[in-house]
Order: structure tokens, then sequence, then C-alpha cells
């Protein structure tokens, strides 16, 4: 560890020298920019008194105080007795942590565990000063973590409104929200502008073209923090604003989560950097690093962006927090130990339930000098100036401060109706002949899947982290889309009836069909294409409804743009309604013509599923409905009937092999992944450090794979479907893998099938495994009824393979068998 340090302190931790005297240098190696070339900023606004508090601070704390402050612990593996051991200069709640481990407790919960985590960092220890510790939070479209919080929609609906003062307002009642439950840091916006809809996190950005992103940037910063010179900045109704990920997150080759955007350094400028400019101009005071990689050098490791480009450059005087183990990533470091990171420019490690790892090492590096003082202590000024410039130190205990524990401000009316107008002002007309708007006093029959799911409509990051294994009664004061319907209808003097697979008994006036998407967030909902998987036969009911003579209004529920030709043609009116969140009512306003539609698409439609990259003004741009189009109620020629052809193939064989020859069959994809990242698919040789492959030979050229697990952190093999596949009806099944054990594993070794978000089946395999090595190839068979809680309706991957421990085989084949059912054993 100490000759990690020693080296980066050589290489990176010089940064001032780095830059003024070798700045050529480092632009030749690999992911290094020229910070010159970037747009310059103002220097920034210093506070003389604030400045002189820090060193009186600095001057009086420990060493321990000073690792502690940059660690970050979350709050389902970090105590407030750990804040007050350790020093914590801050704590977080992932996308599945909560008070007590209840993600659908009462919001006096958060309040409660506020103030102990604050009252530890605040209990006398000696002579040294006391420092109130921060909560960060992920309140990405609203406090979301909270049942009964209002729900705006998703940054991809936000994108299609085009209205910047509707975002501040948003980022004032999401800053409100987050006050009444004692949090005073937020980890939004996410400027992120993304480039390939196969992204898993494309709804978290506001379009394809940076304009948006931009116009938006300052607008929430503004929103959440308040404006620098006011007395309430950061202060009263406003908290910490974090500008998230930095940097070209969603520029990633293939749309891979915390993958590598491989492109050159003037589009990263063109891109990526406007919506941070607009950003750092508007005070944010916190930026979150990427998972993401830029050419081949990974965001959490990147010293000439973190501090050539934004802290030297652009001036930023905030604090840079990573990403949940990001730093773990970067070449030579665990998720324990990542001197790289720090000595790049991160100031707050995000080390969830590594922290206590990260302050042990990053504590000896300081004492023995291997971490210089200097880097150490200016990520502790740049903490401690955040904190001092949003009143902490001042502000007392979070139950006691304004807003604090005002219950009746959760989804209030006022922040409600703000969230109202953003649906209303975020769907987007694709196709109307001329059936809308609905008349109130008419017979309206609402089906589909989506049509009263508050969930559905919200999407990833909704209670849970991947916005899943919610009830109704998990959203209360929210409303769905037919229930909207209902309302409005009946105010109208008509009706609505609710009759999810369409099979109505009176001959309705119209037919409202809500469907789409089922939540996902981050590399969860990665895609290998963009065809709809319509699996719950909503195309059938549509075309069921049509051929009956009822007109068809589609409004559709997703968080990309996605291959729905098929749906089009079906309907006589289709709104992509994308994530609309708790106020379905403003889906409602809309369809029965309160207000006119506004919505322009934030991404470009695309014309097949292929998925291939679709951005207006690159080269051969054919979408089907370009960036920006939209219709209006005014809006009425028929609309030419589309292609069915997705330009991909969709059916492949349920059972058989799914691996053969060396690669994957049909369009599955063979993927690794490991600890802390996301699947990436691979053709030929690859190592990501916890697991790699190269295709050799058995009977044919590469005819086979070697596989090795390294044995440092959990790595996995997979074989995924391209869209899931339902082999409920298959009858028995068992997978057959032929393969040979050359090191047998220590450790589980577990045997998984996927299926969907939050749903895995999981066997540990490593006695069948250890029982077979070094005994040449043999084929291993094993039941799916083995796993248990097998789910086969909907599996996205039919065998996955992971491990923690050393293990090395060569896997030749594959398949999916029916069998007569056997016991397991």
């Amino acid at each position: 560890m100490r000759s990690a340090w020693r080296a980066l302190t050589v290489a990176s931790l010089s940064t001032a020298a780095l830059f003024a005297g070798s700045a050529s240098a480092a632009a030749e190696a690999t992911g290094a920019v020229h910070p010159e070339s970037w747009p310059a900023l103002a220097a920034p606004v210093t506070d003389p008194a604030i400045e002189q508090r820090i060193d009186t601070l600095i001057a009086a704390m420990s060493i321990e105080q000073k690792v502690g402050q940059i660690i970050q612990g979350d709050i389902g593996s970090t105590t407030p007795e750990d804040v007050a051991t350790y020093h914590l200069g801050s704590i977080l709640n992932g996308g599945s942590s909560s008070p007590g481990g209840d993600e659908f407790g009462p919001a006096s919960a958060w309040v409660a565990a506020a103030d102990a985590y604050y009252d530890a960092s605040m209990r006398p220890n000696g002579n040294l000063p006391r420092i109130p510790v921060m909560w960060g939070s992920d309140a990405v479209h609203g406090h979301n973590n909270i049942v009964g919080a209002t729900l705006f929609p998703h940054n991809i609906g936000l994108g299609a409104a085009r209205n910047p003062a509707l975002m501040e307002k948003i980022g004032q009642a999401t800053a409100i929200e987050m006050r009444v439950t004692g949090l005073d840091w937020t980890f939004a916006p996410t400027i992120a502008v993304a480039r390939d809809d196969r992204w898993g996190r494309t709804y978290e950005s506001f379009g394809e073209d940076p304009a948006i992103a931009e116009s938006y940037a300052a607008a929430l910063v503004h929103g959440i923090q308040g404006r620098r010179g006011d007395p309430d900045w950061l202060r009263g109704p406003h908290i910490i604003a974090t500008a998230k990920h930095f940097l070209a997150d969603g520029g990633t080759a293939d749309g891979r989560d915390r993958g590598d955007a491989r492109i050159d350094e003037a589009e990263l400028i063109r891109l990526h950097a406007p919506a941070y400019v607009a950003a750092l101009k508007a005070d944010v005071q916190s930026v979150m690093a990427s998972f993401s990689g830029w050419n081949g050098v990974k965001m959490h490791g990147n010293v000439s962006l973190l501090t050539g480009v934004l802290k030297q450059r652009w001036g930023f005087d905030g604090l840079v927090v990573g990403d949940w183990d990001g730093h773990a990533k970067v070449p030579g470091c665990t998720p324990t130990d990542c001197p790289a990171s720090i000595a790049a420019g991160l100031d707050i490690y995000m080390g969830p339930a590594s922290w206590k790892g990260l302050y042990a090492s990053t504590l000896a590096a300081a004492r023995s000098g291997a971490l210089p003082m200097g880097r150490l202590e200016d990520a502790v000024r740049r903490i401690l100036r955040v904190k001092l410039r949003a009143g902490l130190f001042g502000a007392g205990r979070p139950s006691s401060r304004p807003y604090a524990a005002r219950y009746d401000l959760l989804g209030a009316p006022e922040h409600r109706a703000i969230a109202r107008q953003a649906v209303r002002e975020s769907l987007v007309l694709l196709k109307s002949n001329g059936i809308l708007p609905l008349k109130a006093d008419a017979r309206i029959l609402v089906v589909g899947d989506g049509a009263d799911d508050v969930a559905r409509q919200s999407g990833g990051w909704t209670l849970t982290w991947q916005g899943t294994g919610t009830r109704p009664e998990h959203f209360p004061g929210a409303t769905s889309i037919f229930a909207g319907v209902r309302d409005v209808a009946q105010a109208g003097g008509g009706s609505a009836e609710l009759v999810v697979d369409g099979r109505y008994s009176a001959k309705p006036d119209a037919a409202i069909i809500v469907f789409g998407e089922d939540p996902y967030a981050e590399f969860q909902g990665d895609r290998a294409d963009l065809y709809f998987d319509d699996t719950r036969g909503n195309l059938d009911i549509m075309n069921r409804l049509k051929a009956a003579g009822i007109p068809v209004v589609a409004v559709f529920l997703s968080g990309r743009p996605l291959w729905v030709n098929r749906h089009i043609n079906a309907a006589d009116a289709f709104v992509a309604a994308w994530l609309p969140g708790s106020e379905g009512g403003g889906v409602a306003d809309i369809l029965f013509g309160k207000a006119d539609f506004k919505g322009k698409l934030p991404f470009s439609w695309p014309a097949d599923a292929r998925g291939a990259p679709l951005n207006v003004g690159d080269a051969g741009y054919k979408p089907l409905y370009p960036f920006g189009f939209g219709l209006t109620l005014t809006d009425r020629k028929r609309a030419r009937a589309l292609s069915e052809d997705p330009g991909i193939i969709v059916e492949q064989p349920l059972t058989g092999p799914i691996f053969a020859r060396g690669r994957p069959i049909g369009t599955r994809q063979l993927q690794i992944d490991g600890a802390n990242d996301s699947p990436q698919a691979i053709s030929g040789a690859a190592d990501n450090g916890a697991i790699a492959v190269r295709p050799i030979d058995r009977d044919a050229q590469e005819d086979a794979r070697e596989i090795i697990w390294a044995g440092k952190s959990r790595g996995t093999l997979i074989v995924a479907n391209p869209r899931a596949a339902n082999l409920s009806g298959a009858g028995s099944l068992a997978l057959t893998v032929d393969l040979k054990i050359d090191q047998a594993p220590t450790a589980p070794a577990t045997l998984e099938l996927r299926c969907g978000p939050g749903c895995t089946a999981r066997l540990d395999i490593g006695p069948r495994l250890a029982a077979i090595a070094s005994k040449g190839w043999q084929s291993l068979s094993i039941p799916l009824s083995c796993l248990p809680d097998v789910r086969l309706d909907n599996v996205t991957a039919p065998f996955a393979l992971s491990s923690n421990a050393p293990l090395r085989l060569t896997l030749s084949s594959i398949a999916l068998t029916p069998i007569k059912e056997t016991p397991c054993r």
C-alpha cells in the first residue's frame, strides 16, 4: 500500500506541476485532456471569514478526523456510533437503504435517524473540534425514497417539456421535502447527455442534445440550493445540490452503464461539458464523479479531468464525491484501498460497506506520509467549505431546522400541482387520427397492465433502487393514470371503467390503453436492442378493440424511445408518456383537452429496433420521428402505416443450445461482470480484473472458452437473452453444460438464473464442480427446478456462474434440455 501511495505522490499528486509544466506529456497519455482547450470560468468567490474558520478548524483537527471527513458510509452498514468513532464526514442512503432497513417506513424514522447521526458527530471528544455530519440521498425525481413524497416525472419527461422555469420549481419542492426528513444534501441533478438509448439510465437524461441539459442545469441548482448572495442560499428551504455524473456517463460505447466513452476530446467538450459549466456558474457545491471512463481511464482516477479541468481550469472550489465504490474500478484499487482516486482529485470516497477498510488504509497512508498532507487537507478544506456555506455548524439538530418534521409538506398540494403541470408538459403526441381530445361525457374503457399502477408509471428510483417490490398502499396521495381518467370523466358526466384485459361488457365510446416498460435502474436496464418486449399481450388487446370498431388511445410508459411500430399502427392516437410519476391526473388533463400537448421529443425515435446510436446531427440520421417532434391537438392528418419489420431477429428457440462452438446462440450475448460493475458483452478475449475469458481450441479453432476467476472480488459469466423469455410453458428443463474444471473452487460457485430486476434464482454448484475437477471433459446437468424460488416466465439470463474465489474452467456448450422431472441432489 505504501509503495502505491508513494508512486502516486510522484505521478499524480503534484497536480500543479503536472498542468503547469508537463501538460503536453500528460495529454499524450490515454484518457488525458488539454485543460487549456476547455471553456474558462470566472474565478470562484471566496469568503475570507469562512476560509479563516477553515484554517482554524484544520489546525485543531486530528489526523483521524481529517481522514474521517473524506470517508462516506451507507446507513445500511454505518451506525451513529461509527460516525462518532471514525469521525465520518458524511453518510448516504443508497437506493435500497433506509433507517432500520424499512424501505417503506415513516418519514419520522428518517428525522430520528438524522438526529442520531448528527448527535454522534457532535459528541464531545476532548479538545477536537466538532464537525457536523452531512447526509446525502438520491432524490432524482422528487424525494423518491419517502412514502408519500411527490414523485415528479423522470428527467426524460422533463426534457420533453423544454421549460427551465418549471425545473426551478421542481428543485425547490424537492429540497423542501428533503428538509422535512432532516436531510441536507441531494445527489441531483443528473445532467447526463445520453447518446445511446440502450443505456439503462437514459431516463435520467434530459435528452440527446446537450442544449437541454445546459438550459436546465442552472435552474435546477437554483431551485435546490437557492441563489448565492440570498440569505437562504443552502439554508432554510434549500439544500446542497450535486451535478452528476462527471463526465460523459451518457456517452459510453454501446450504451453500457459504467462503461467507457470512446470519443475524442472535442466531442467530450461539445456534448458533455456545457451542462457542467452551467451548473458551476449557478454555484453548485458538489460534483459526483462518474462510474464510467473516457478512452480507457476511469473517471474516479482521471486527474486531468477531476483536477486539471474541474478544479483548476474551471476553478471549482466545492467538493468532488465518488459514486458507489466507483474508486474500486481504478487500476490498482480495491473497494478498501484506492490511493489513485484521492490523487486524481476525489474529495470524498463513497464506500457504502467498504468505508471501514478505506478509513484504515487511508489513515495509514496519511500517517506514513505516503498520502501528502497537502492533498488530504485540500479535500478536507473543500468539505468544510461546503458545510460552512450551508450553515451546518450552527444549524443544530436536523429536527430543529426549518421545515423539519412538517410532514404535511410531503406530497403537499402545491408540490403535486407542480408535478401535474410537469406531466402535462412532458407528454409527446406521436400519432393523432383526430380522436383527441376525448369527450368528458363519454364512456371510456381503460385497459392495459400499466393503467392503475403508480409504481409502473414512476419507474426506477422509486422507494426502492429498482422501483420494484412496492404495493399500492406505498403511494398515499398519488394518482394512477386510470384514477385521473376516472376523475375527469366523472366530473364531465361520463364514466371510466378499468378492465385490464380489455374484455368489456358494454361497448365503450373509446378505449385508453396504458402499457410499457417495467421499472429498472442503472445497469439493470441496459439493453441489447430497442425492441419493446410486449410480454403481456397489449398488442393483442389493441387489435381486438380495433376490430370491434373502438377508437384506441395508447399511452406508452417508458424510460427511452423503443421500437413500437406495431402498437402505433394499432392505435388511433399514440402518446409517449415517459415515466410521469405520482400525478397521473396530468395525463388525463391532456387526453380530455384541458390543455394541449406541449411536449417535444428529447430523443430521436427509432425506425427499427437495432438500437444503433441515433442522434440529431449525426451522419445518416434517419429516425422514425426526429428530435423535437411532437404533435398538438390541432394536428389531425391521418398517419401513414409504419413498417412492422423491426430489423432484428426477434424469435429464437426457447430450448436447445444457448452457447455452442465458443459463442452464444442466436441473438444472445456472452457477458462478464464484476463486483460493482455492469455486465459487459464480449466476443473475444476479455478481462475485467475479476474474471478473464479467452477463446481456446477443443475440437476446432476457438470452439471453447477458458474462464478464469481471479478470486480478488466477485466475477460472473453470463449468457443473456436479448429480451425476456417465457419458459414457463416449456415443461421440465435442465441446464446441460459441457465443461472441464481445471481449478476447483474453494468457496461457493453460484449458478444463477436471472428473471429481471430484483429476481435471481441461485444454487451453489461448487461441490459439483469440485467433484469433476481434473477429470477432463464432463457433462453437468442441473434441473431448473433445483434452483430455489426459480421463476421461468421472465428469463433474462438462463445461465450465469458467479464466484468470489479462484476458479478455472473451460466451457464448450450450454443447453436448455427437456427432461423428465428428477429430484434435486
